[in-house]
């Protein structure tokens, strides 16, 4: 019997959804999808925006956000990118927010994914890229696919798994579709 796993993400005015077929039955699964808009909240530096989720971050994810001769700008690019392997990470693993971040470290400046210390056999990790008007997110996609390989993908726009929707627009539409489909 075959079956697709799905994971969705939204921020700000976007949605995104990442599907696959499903290699695992219920509950287990194997995809999970993260969005950012790439930008620092409120009226914090840089520094301060990091310093708050430092205790996520491994030393090596440290120095790549603050090596010497990275602008603030690369910094904050690096830290999506790291932000949001972590989030589709463990979304894929059905776990979420309750899953140590720290136990994932993603060097940004190689493309190398470690969990545990441990380079995760079977997963694929594809990086995208978003505009929006004026507006820059980042996202990762996580997909465990099997087999004894990891690999980043650093643009993953054109796969066919990856749909993104204005948000407004993806919600009426969806609630005009059930409207439709309640009259029938």
């Amino acid at each position: 019997m075959w079956f697709y796993t799905y994971n969705v993400s939204h921020d700000n005015a976007l949605v995104v959804m990442a599907f696959a077929p499903g290699i695992h039955g219920a509950p287990a699964y194997n995809i999970g999808v993260d969005i950012m808009k790439v930008r620092i909240p409120g009226r914090d530096t840089f520094a301060s925006f990091v310093h708050t989720v430092r205790d996520q971050l491994t030393p090596l994810e440290h120095r790549c956000l603050f090596k010497p001769g990275i602008s603030q700008d690369e910094g904050l690019r690096r830290f999506f990118w790291m932000w949001t392997l972590k989030e589709a990470y463990t979304k894929a693993l059905g776990l979420g927010l309750g899953f140590d971040f720290r136990r994932v470290e993603f060097d940004v400046e190689n493309d190398l994914v470690h969990v545990d210390e441990v380079i995760p056999a079977g997963w694929r990790f594809s990086k995208f890229i978003i505009t929006d008007d004026e507006d820059l997110y980042e996202g990762v996609v996580a997909e465990y696919l099997g087999g004894t390989q990891m690999e980043v993908i650093s643009d993953a726009t054109s796969q066919p798994w990856l749909i993104s929707h204005q948000a407004v627009l993806f919600v009426e539409k969806a609630v005009q579709d059930l409207t439709d489909g309640s009259s029938s």
